[in-house]
């Protein structure tokens, strides 16, 4: 397929497989018709011979080639592939773009230090598992570590300890290496229904950037649990404006993961009982 791909990759060889899905032409005519030099067209007529998309006829003195449909066929259809896969994740580009969309936004907003300060932001979900078991998918390090970061983000250390003075940590690298790292306390626990912290998110030096006081609630409903998410944020910087504007984005991504996680567990759990 990369032999295909490349010897298409050329206008001029593109240009004589158009004239070749008409018919067989002789290597005369093909340098006619393309604007090349006999001998240029020559050397294109052997890499397309390479990739298997021609095949030469040698009648007499004339040298005659035909386009082979099959590999053509094939990459046909594993750009077929390639346009479903796209089309199927096009919503994971929609996230990137309106990430960058609002990262401009906040930039210009960012015209001073505390510019958002007092900003609040509210997420919902609704969970078919009872309060116990969503707890512990925040107070459990492994169970935590699973889904609170945005894919292709990975975790390198997350701890919440469920107690009022309790450490709160998030360290995750990008796919580049880059370490993001948050730092916080645990301000009140009630379990298995609240959790309140602050934390910090830090730039490279290890200052604050900003903060974000966390307000958890978990309510027993009749499908199951009802979590609600408040965050207030204080201590912003100018700095901070990339930070802020993927708030809305990246806890909706990383509240997916929870529930797709704890779906999971429970399809799991209904099919061993």
């Amino acid at each position: 397929m990369d032999e295909i791909s490349a010897a298409l990759g050329d206008s001029a060889r593109w240009r004589m497989v158009e004239l070749l899905a008409e018919r067989p032409r002789a290597v005369g005519e093909l340098a006619e018709l393309t604007g090349l030099r006999q001998p240029q067209a020559t050397k294109h007529l052997q890499t397309l011979a390479r990739s298997g998309l021609v095949t030469v006829f040698p009648l007499g003195q004339r040298r005659v080639y035909a386009l082979e449909t099959g590999p053509l066929q094939a990459f046909s259809a594993r750009l077929r592939e390639l346009l479903e896969t796209a089309e199927a994740h096009a919503g994971e580009r929609d996230v990137i773009a309106r990430y960058r969309a609002a990262i401009d936004r906040e930039a210009i907003a960012a015209d001073r230090d505390r510019w958002a300060d007092g900003r609040e932001f509210a997420f919902e979900r609704t969970f078919d598992a009872g309060r116990e078991r969503v707890w512990r998918y925040w107070t459990d390090a492994d169970l935590l570590g699973s889904w609170w970061a945005p894919k292709p983000l990975t975790i390198a250390e997350c701890v919440l300890e469920p107690r009022p003075g309790g450490r709160v940590v998030l360290e995750y690298r990008d796919e580049e290496g880059r370490r993001y790292r948050s730092e916080g306390q645990v301000l009140a626990a009630d379990e298995p229904g609240v959790l309140v912290f602050d934390l910090a998110v830090l730039d490279a030096a290890g200052a604050i950037s900003f903060t974000g006081r966390y307000d958890l609630s978990l309510a027993a409903v009749s499908r199951g649990t009802r979590l609600r998410l408040g965050l207030t944020i204080a201590e912003t910087t100018i700095g901070a404006a990339p930070f802020i504007a993927g708030i809305e984005t990246g806890w909706g991504q990383v509240l997916d993961n929870l529930a797709e996680l704890i779906g999971a567990h429970t399809d799991d759990e209904g099919a061993e009982s």
